[in-house]
């Protein structure tokens, strides 16, 4: 892992933005961070949390994943993010596809859906509830037309840390009902997420250099500043390694005049390849 660690920080440290990560050896174990425990824009990486609290109360029946939902003009105001504000109001899902559509297209019209039944208050507590100090839920979508140079607290903020425990939960709660019961949820939700999250469209970062149709669960985000990606990504059907990773603060242009947020998705990428080749390989 000193090893793993050390090329990871010689990759950012190339960079002329600032990026923190986190990575735990599946095989073995073994943790390492840069940053780790500094709270960071989360952009949509929040998203995991909210699905989770999502399907506590589903577990204990306080929602219904059949409900269905019409989305009208009100849900699509002030949305960037995601397909459902680009399409004729009057669409009806049940909420089983707005938590699906949350994670996979990022669809910030179906956040607001599922946030509107499962309130910050209920999302913060459940937050801290399973350990996840860093992470603290601001909106139920982001706020449009923040500067640049925003401070952290003007939106959600999270942790790499926070990111990789919150992965590892769940993989430990695919397995064991009572790793599931921490997460206030069952196995069976806890392999649900696992595929919702495998179903991730966007695949620019932590999938981009992996060998293509691998099972990687993963959740990305993008803010006007920062690209970020927090995923468990596997050998075959083994479990090898989570990374989570944000890059902030990035330039509109590079040195090399390409635009600044294609360098930060080719970090992440390359940070993730790092770890596939230097974990579990005996």
């Amino acid at each position: 892992m000193d090893a793993l660690a050390r090329k990871l920080n010689e990759l950012c440290d190339a960079q002329p933005f600032t990026t923190s990560w986190y990575v735990r050896d599946l095989t073995t174990g073994a943790v390492a961070d840069r940053a780790g425990t500094v709270p960071t824009p989360s952009a949509s990486t929040r998203k995991t949390s909210i699905m989770m609290a999502a399907f506590k109360a589903v577990h204990e029946g306080r929602l219904d994943l059949d409900e269905m939902i019409t989305i009208e003009a009100e849900y699509q105001a002030g949305v960037a993010s995601g397909t459902f504000h680009h399409m004729t109001p009057g669409v009806r899902i049940p909420l089983r596809d707005a938590i699906v559509h949350m994670i996979i297209t990022s669809d910030n019209v179906s956040t607001r859906i599922v946030v509107d039944r499962v309130d910050l208050d209920e999302l913060n507590d459940y937050c801290r509830a399973i350990g996840l100090d860093g992470t603290v839920h601001r909106f139920k979508i982001p706020p449009l037309g923040l500067p640049w140079d925003h401070p952290a607290e003007a939106v959600t903020t999270t942790t790499p840390v926070d990111q990789g425990r919150l992965m590892e939960l769940i993989l430990a709660g695919a397995a064991d009902e009572k790793a599931a019961a921490f997460l206030g949820s069952t196995s069976h939700w806890c392999r649900y997420a696992l595929d919702i999250l495998s179903w991730q469209v966007h695949r620019s970062m932590i999938p981009a250099l992996l060998p293509f149709g691998g099972r990687i669960c993963n959740k990305t985000g993008r803010g006007i500043r920062g690209r970020s990606d927090a995923g468990l990504v596997y050998r075959g059907d083994r479990p090898l390694y989570v990374l989570t990773a944000f890059v902030d603060f990035i330039p509109e242009e590079l040195p090399d005049g390409l635009p600044g947020w294609s360098g930060s998705v080719a970090l992440i990428a390359r940070l993730s390849r790092a770890c596939w080749d230097g974990i579990g390989k005996a």
